[in-house]
């Protein structure tokens, strides 16, 4: 699982948008985060989707990296968008979808009732999930069951659930999830497609007006740049940690809370003691090749702006334009 994992892995590659500078790939897909925030209607979300749909199919990286890239944060993604269903409580009502999910929660309340049933009768409830807590749990259940049906019957308690859908927090939601998915390509296509020395020497020549002010530009872009290298790095070494207690009996998918805990110690231990000792090597290879922190230092190669550059910049900055003119 780990291994699809693909943030921060630069991919070899030769097109168009691999043979731009670094400087003009990472300032504008800054600048797009920021005016992605300026599209609140549909025409404004179709440019920016076909905007970024030309880039990455003609970067000439493989659609499978960005699905890889996305889908660590699926769930995280979703959870924002019912989170919107839930507090947006403005507009108008989507009673459709209301019916529907009124009948999934019945539904979903039945199936709860017979899995509990169940899972009594099988002693999987007393045996293995609260033993010690509740001993009658079945029993306790079909109590508050019976009080609720007395409630409902015998006086005027408000037991329905009712959960209004209105048609702008789905139409919000549906925004929230196409953002955060450009957003994403964006960001994972800056990393694809530029090698880590290189956007070493971006960040330095972006940051370059804070030496004014005594900052220290140089090692600052040199510690992102190696955060970026790493990321895949220490993903690989985990994977081996795993298989390697895989193959020793660990079981990382089964087991009780405090068992999984005690794993996932197990995990953590080797992985800092593997990170510490990357760094130490890191640093003495530096140290090795001269490296001072604070000193001036020349660089291999020389970034070079070109008129494919230019045009680049251009193009993002017709799409502000696009955006302040169609926007409500």
């Amino acid at each position: 699982m780990l291994d699809n994992i693909k943030l921060g892995q630069y991919l070899h590659g030769d097109s168009w948008y691999y043979r731009l500078d670094p400087r003009g790939k990472l300032v504008m897909s800054t600048f797009f985060i920021v005016i992605i925030f300026m599209a609140n209607n549909w025409i404004t979300y179709l440019a920016a989707t076909l905007f970024t749909l030309i880039i990455v199919l003609s970067s000439g990286v493989p659609l499978k990296y960005f699905y890889r890239s996305i889908r660590p944060i699926v769930v995280l993604i979703f959870f924002t968008f019912f989170l919107n269903l839930f507090f947006y409580r403005d507009g108008t009502p989507f009673p459709p979808l209301n019916i529907i999910i009124n009948k999934i929660v019945v539904i979903v309340y039945a199936i709860l009732v017979v899995t509990l049933l169940i899972f009594r009768f099988t002693k999987v409830i007393d045996r293995y999930i609260i033993p010690k807590i509740f001993k009658y749990s079945t029993l306790l259940f079909i109590l508050i069951n019976v009080v609720l049906c007395y409630l409902i019957k015998y006086t005027h308690f408000n037991w329905s659930f009712q959960w209004i859908v209105y048609k702008e927090a789905l139409i919000n939601g549906g925004y929230i999830i196409l953002r955060l998915i450009l957003i994403i390509s964006m960001s994972s296509l800056l990393t694809f497609t530029t090698k880590p020395t290189d956007l070493t020497l971006a960040i330095e020549h972006v940051l370059t007006p804070l030496k004014i002010v005594k900052f220290p530009v140089s090692e600052l872009a040199l510690m992102i740049s190696i955060s970026l290298r790493f990321i895949p790095t220490l993903l690989e070494e985990t994977q081996k940690v795993l298989k390697a207690q895989t193959s020793r009996g660990a079981d990382f998918t089964e087991g009780n809370i405090k068992d999984k805990v005690i794993q996932i110690i197990s995990l953590l231990v080797p992985m800092f003691i593997i990170s510490f000792k990357r760094a130490e090597e890191l640093a003495n290879a530096m140290e090795a090749r001269g490296y001072v922190p604070g000193r001036k230092r020349t660089s291999l190669r020389e970034l070079k702006w070109r008129l494919v550059d230019t045009f680049y910049v251009l193009s993002f900055i017709l799409l502000t334009a696009f955006f302040i003119y169609f926007r409500k």
